[in-house]
């Protein structure tokens, strides 16, 4: 799934998408405000949201552009960047970055069910891998942007109207 030879510690822009077990349901619901429906993180959304926005703390070199917290699904554009002036080497890869996000919220998730917030999940949290895609210019990153924003809305239009 990754690119052959790539260097994912390098500086660059990501889009990823990390899908729940089975696409199991476990972070958003579909609400009604007003006549439309919306999706919302529930309990289990807000807190891969906390610890989505805690990568930057521990992993200095990086930003998040936008996310997305879908019910199965996350998505995020992240910014990788090193000083190269400053020496040393790259960074942790995005698979480390990742697999630590998967990590520490699949933690979290499992003290949620102990404590009685959350209902038990079938075995894994997250699905195995990931998807990403190396966002290569300006419009790339415009377009997924944009892709990202309208996920919520597109989901409700192929749930719902599809």
């Amino acid at each position: 799934m990754r690119l052959q030879n790539y260097d994912y510690s390098q500086n660059g822009m990501y889009f990823v998408t990390v899908c729940t077990q089975n696409r199991a349901n476990l972070l958003a619901d579909v609400e009604t405000v007003g006549a439309d429906p919306c999706v919302r993180p529930n309990t289990a959304g807000l807190m891969v949201e906390r610890v989505l926005n805690k990568l930057c703390s521990k992993y200095q070199n990086i930003k998040i552009d936008c996310y997305c917290i879908m019910p199965n699904h996350i998505q995020f554009i992240l910014f990788i960047h090193t000083d190269a002036s400053t020496g040393g080497h790259m960074g942790p890869p995005l698979p480390e970055m990742v697999q630590w996000l998967k990590t520490q919220t699949t933690n979290e998730y499992i003290k949620l069910v102990k404590s009685g917030v959350l209902k038990p999940f079938d075995k894994h949290v997250w699905q195995r891998s990931f998807y990403e895609h190396v966002i290569r210019n300006e419009n790339d990153l415009y377009e997924t942007r944009r892709y990202i924003e309208g996920n919520p809305v597109n989901w409700i239009k192929d749930k719902y109207y599809g």
